[in-house]
């Protein structure tokens, strides 16, 4: 009997499918997007942000965390739901409804912005590593800088993205310094919902910093993003609407992922103020520029074993949130441009794609070197991330109520409402910016 050759794409198919199903059985699999984004937010410079707040305000910063939670899950849930219902990132659907000029503008200030956020985390990370090793912080800047590119650039997503979730377990070292203090939990629980405040002009500026850095535009275009990149690793997936059976199991996911990992991102930021609050804002510390002089300030109030922990999740972070911050603005100029991307290509084959990335890292890393400072940086890339966040909150959220778009997958009622509330603070907050 003459043996039946198999059809070569029929072959590739069910290679495809076996070699996916490996990589699902990994327990990492589970976790998606959701849980690299949220943990990606609460980078060095926003552990700084978060540091002040607790340090200026002690525990009556507590309460922005349970009110931010929800909305910037609901923000967060429609970019994913774009990309997985769509199978293209936000840009490239800000395309489809919007002239070619509002789009380039809007992407230009996010690369201009995340740059800047760069500049800012490497010298946090920089700072960090010389306070834990003895290292020059420069030669630390630049070691972890090359680190976090060649990973890009050269490792593929499959491989990456796992580095990237482990990574995100160096967000429990912030819930390992409570263990080091005192905690007066009854009045912890009071101030969370009910602060004693004065809502000044340095309330306010605070207020910003923390509603700031916890909603930003580049989480929108990374999970997009994200959620297009595992489509396209498994051979079985297809966009939602060419494959809507796929739906319910895929619209569930996306929503345990994205709550679950918005959740422990608002959660670390929490422990972050309160650590701050318990030891710096008691002691009379009311004044953090960077997240790795909070470190340093700890370790004489809290200890060797806090310092330690505050300066090392620095480190982590960083190595996650540079990448995020970088692969955003990628993904958001290769779809603006039309060119090929994805972290699963090789280099030679997306060009554009990791050339943005590199230049984004490595004009971050000679900020170190220029008469600008990394803080006055992250300020200006609040400031841009403040102007840009609120039209673009508010184009998201028309898009992914848009049949055209989204066909019968439109976002439902309860999450859009959140997301207008969103929108709504940031532009006060982004308002209250250029008031007085």
């Amino acid at each position: 009997m003459t043996p039946v050759t198999p059809d070569p794409k029929t072959q590739a198919l069910s290679d495809g499918r076996s070699l996916w199903s490996r990589v699902k059985a990994h327990p990492l699999s589970k976790l998606g997007p959701g849980l690299v984004t949220g943990a990606a937010d609460d980078d060095p410079s926003g552990i700084g942000t978060y540091s002040q707040a607790g340090a200026q305000f002690g525990l009556n910063m507590l309460w922005t965390m349970p009110l931010v939670f929800p909305m910037m899950a609901a923000i967060q849930a429609i970019c994913a739901q774009i990309g997985r219902v769509t199978g293209q990132g936000v840009a490239a659907n800000l395309k489809t409804a919007f002239p070619p000029i509002v789009v380039r503008l809007v992407v230009l200030s996010l690369l201009v912005a995340n740059t800047l956020n760069i500049a800012a985390d490497l010298a946090a990370m920089g700072e960090a590593a010389e306070l834990v090793t003895g290292l020059g912080r420069h030669w630390m800047t630049a070691v972890l800088a090359v680190m976090t590119l060649l990973l890009q650039v050269l490792v593929p997503y499959r491989r990456y993205v796992v580095f990237l979730k482990w990574l995100t377990l160096s967000l429990l070292a912030y819930a390992g310094v409570l263990f080091t203090v005192a905690i007066p939990w009854r009045e912890v629980a009071l101030r969370t919902v009910w602060p004693q405040l004065n809502f000044d002009a340095a309330t306010a500026t605070v207020l910003v910093g923390v509603f700031g850095t916890t909603i930003s535009p580049y989480l929108f275009f990374w999970q997009a993003s994200q959620e297009v990149e595992d489509m396209l690793r498994d051979p079985l997936a297809e966009p939602l609407t060419r494959a809507p059976s796929q739906a319910p199991s895929e619209l569930r996911r996306i929503r345990w992922d994205t709550w679950s990992g918005m959740f422990y991102s608002d959660l670390t930021a929490y422990f972050i103020i309160l650590a701050t609050a318990v030891t710096l804002h008691v002691s009379g510390i009311t004044d953090i520029e960077t997240a790795a002089q909070a470190a340093s300030a700890l370790r004489p109030l809290a200890g060797e074993f806090a310092f330690l922990l505050f300066a090392i999740g620095i480190i982590g972070v960083g190595l996650l949130g540079v990448p995020v911050l970088a692969g955003s603005a990628a993904y958001a100029v290769a779809e603006t441009l039309g060119w090929r991307w994805s972290l699963e290509r090789p280099a030679r084959e997306a060009r554009g794609f990791y050339g943005v990335i590199a230049a984004s890292v490595l004009i971050a890393w000679g900020i170190q070197y220029s008469p600008i400072a990394p803080m006055k940086a992250l300020f200006w890339s609040a400031v841009i991330n403040g102007i840009v966040a609120v039209p673009l909150m508010t184009i998201i959220i028309l898009l992914a109520s848009k049949a055209s778009i989204m066909a019968s997958f439109r976002t439902d009622r309860f999450t859009v409402v959140l997301a207008w509330i969103a929108t709504g603070i940031m532009a006060a907050a982004a308002i209250r910016m250029f008031v007085p």
